[in-house]
């Protein structure tokens, strides 16, 4: 679908992967700073780094939308253009998609919550020990009773969650649902299409193994010819490599993330075009 429609499917992508990196511009220096202080960061910094992070998150969930609705123009053969994943606020949508960024966002929260409270609660306490540990170059400590529960069960809960947000945003973003219609949506479809989304995990494990050799021997290859040629030569070669396979990347994952939705609730579409077309 990318290379069908190259231009506005890699330039969006490429919006969105600034977008993403902007929240860093400012966390990132906030960190080293910690970093170069020798001391681990205060709870207000922490905080606040936190919640910066999720301010940019709930900004950039419109521009997700706009990428899904610049996804499904192409697919429908109509004229569509980089900026179009800018639409969402242009047209008012914005507020919409944030309240349903926000809902997720405390459906996620909620259940990691509930898995760790059932598995026990020394996790919690085990993960900031953990995390003190490493910032003052401490052994971490040793795992909690219940820890391979726990991450049973949130691997569980991130393949589920997986398939409520490409529903859920899919349905707000082209089905124009409400924020609970959608998530109502997103559980339903996850939770009827289990299997699928599991062969869809492991299928993603396997081909991301591939990937991953494919991509150690391009850049031993590289290093080779750096020390053959020139390093300087290398290093041009493989920043616009790297800057592709991410836009790639970003591409496969809302063009997969399109596809999720359109097999679970493509019908509802085609039921609310029909009395139209009728008409």
């Amino acid at each position: 679908m990318g290379f069908r429609h190259p231009k506005p499917l890699f330039g969006g992508a490429a919006f969105l992967v600034v977008a993403c990196l902007l929240p860093s511009l400012i966390t990132m220096p906030m960190q080293f700073h910690a970093m170069s202080a020798g001391t681990p960061p205060s709870m207000a910094t922490s905080a606040l780094i936190m919640a910066i992070s999720v301010l940019f998150g709930l900004l950039i969930i419109p521009l997700y939308a706009g990428y899904l609705q610049l996804v499904d123009a192409a697919e429908r053969e109509q004229p569509v253009r980089a900026l179009d994943i800018f639409n969402p606020y242009r047209q008012g949508e914005a507020w919409r998609l944030i309240g349903l960024g926000l809902a997720n966002f405390v459906v996620y929260i909620a259940g990691i919550a509930i898995i760790i409270v059932a598995t026990g609660a020394g996790i919690a306490s085990w993960y900031m020990q953990a995390l003190a540990a490493q910032v003052n170059h401490q052994p971490p400590p040793a795992l909690p009773g219940g820890f391979w529960i726990a991450v049973a069960l949130l691997m569980a809960f991130g393949l589920l969650m997986m398939g409520f947000y490409a529903i859920s945003l899919g349905q707000v973003a082209l089905n124009r649902r409400n924020v609970f219609g959608a998530i109502g949506d997103g559980v339903t479809g996850a939770l009827k299409n289990v299997l699928p989304l599991l062969l869809f995990a492991l299928s993603s494990i396997l081909v991301s193994i591939v990937v991953a050799i494919v991509f150690a021997i391009v850049i031993m290859l590289l290093a080779l010819l750096a020390k053959l040629i020139s390093s300087w030569l290398v290093l041009a070669v493989i920043v616009p490599f790297y800057i592709a396979m991410i836009l790639v990347m970003f591409t496969v994952m809302f063009g997969v993330m399109y596809h999720l939705w359109r097999d679970v609730c493509g019908d509802d579409t085609v039921s609310d075009m029909a009395p139209a077309i009728a008409a």
